[in-house]
């Protein structure tokens, strides 16, 4: 393992403006680090909003198994739109965007990149590929790690009012573990060590601690947002288009969790989670390890990860924490992320190594039709993530050594 002490007197740069970009780089401030934050335009107007002046304010209940809290109104040492201004002379960066703000970010960021920085992608959702092509595309030769995290080390939303983003986020659990990987897998001690500059890890840190994925198609896998959202969504539409309209109750507090999930709905993500599994055995890779009963929970598999495995809430009971985080509508990224990265993705991997996906293309299918939207059109390749024309042993090669085969 390299020597990281150069971390601790350096700056992290935060790219984005959402709900983790708000949590992780508030949580690195309040823990003592100096954070540069930065989003683009157009979306920098209203999600930096107040921010240069007032800062974040971090809060909410932050439940999890070890009881590990911090709050406070987080100020950075500057609030920026210019990628190139957040990451000079960083040690760390943190890529916290939507998978579809991920390009966007990196064509800005390649340019600027320097010897021994150090990229996290929260979650990574196929980023560290993705990045890594580009860099070859641009004749980037930069020492830099790059890696990615299965999920991120909370659940978080940012306030909205009126229409109007707040600079303040609210923060309703904390991971007590994390599953992530660098790419190539050779770089993955250099990456966990590296956690121990971000406050924003602390709380996984002195929990269950961190677990490294064999590869990051193991942190592929292992991102819990397409087996949960995708079957939670769409089988539990109904529930989701009618709350506060005939059901009477508050639309608002509307969540997947509390109002959608059901036995029938976890039939399907179990069902749903053995095709991942059959497709990571195929490739060759890891993948997090559930057990059947994890999944027939109001919490699902999600609750493991700031409660641990004995957390299971049964559907006879309600799940308060959850309340409010929707989705309100299939036009969400639990819809419009989930399908086209995480679902296509597999569904390709399927017809590449002979893996049946019935479970997964369903998802697909009905969500084309949902949203309106052709997803098998749009959704990420293997292609655009630079592994479609290899075979298995050359793409192993690639994932853990860094070997990679032209086409």
């Amino acid at each position: 393992m390299s020597d990281l002490s150069y971390l601790k007197d350096r700056a992290i740069a935060v790219l984005g403006g959402g709900a983790v970009a708000k949590a992780v780089s508030a949580d690195c401030a309040l823990a003592g680090a100096k954070v540069r934050l930065c989003d683009m335009q157009p979306f920098a107007a209203k999600t930096l909003f107040g921010v240069e002046k007032q800062g974040v304010r971090f809060y909410g209940d932050q439940l999890n198994l070890f009881g590990f809290r911090r709050e406070g109104q987080a100020r950075y040492e500057s609030v920026t739109t210019e990628v190139a201004q957040a990451v000079k002379g960083a040690g760390l960066i943190i890529v916290a965007t939507p998978a579809l703000g991920h390009e966007p970010f990196f064509k800005k960021l390649i340019p600027c990149l320097e010897d021994g920085q150090i990229i996290h992608i929260i979650p990574d959702n196929f980023g560290s590929l993705i990045l890594r092509k580009m860099m070859r595309e641009a004749g980037c030769t930069k020492k830099v790690i790059i890696g990615g995290w299965s999920s991120s080390p909370y659940g978080s939303r940012v306030d909205i009012k009126g229409g109007v983003i707040l600079p303040s986020i609210r923060v309703y659990y904390r991971a007590i573990t994390l599953r992530g990987s660098a790419l190539p897998t050779a770089d993955n001690d250099d990456l966990l060590a590296s956690t121990k500059f971000l406050g924003a890890f602390d709380g996984i840190n002195g929990g269950e601690g961190l677990v490294a994925g064999n590869t990051v198609m193991d942190t592929g896998f292992s991102n819990v947002n397409p087996v949960l959202h995708c079957p939670g969504v769409i089988l539990g539409v109904g529930v989701m288009e009618n709350f506060g309209v005939i059901f009477g109750e508050d639309r608002s507090k509307f969540s997947i969790y509390s109002h959608a999930y059901c036995p029938s709905i976890s039939r399907v993500q179990y069902q749903f989670y053995q095709e991942q599994r059959e497709l990571a055995k195929a490739m060759g890779v890891g993948i997090q390890d559930y057990e059947k009963e994890h999944f027939f929970s109001r919490e699902n598999v999600l609750g493991q990860e700031y409660m641990g495995k004995d957390y299971v809430i049964p559907f006879e009971e309600q799940d308060p924490i959850q309340f409010g985080t929707g989705p309100f509508t299939v036009q969400n990224r639990y819809i419009t992320e989930d399908i086209p990265v995480g679902c296509h993705v597999y569904h390709e991997l399927g017809q590449k190594y002979g893996i049946k996906t019935p479970i997964i293309d369903s998802m697909i299918n009905l969500a084309c039709v949902m949203a309106e939207k052709d997803f098998y059109q749009s959704g990420y390749t293997l292609d655009y993530l630079g592994l479609g024309h290899m075979n298995k042993e050359e793409m192993l090669a690639y994932l853990n050594q860094g070997l990679y085969k032209q086409a």
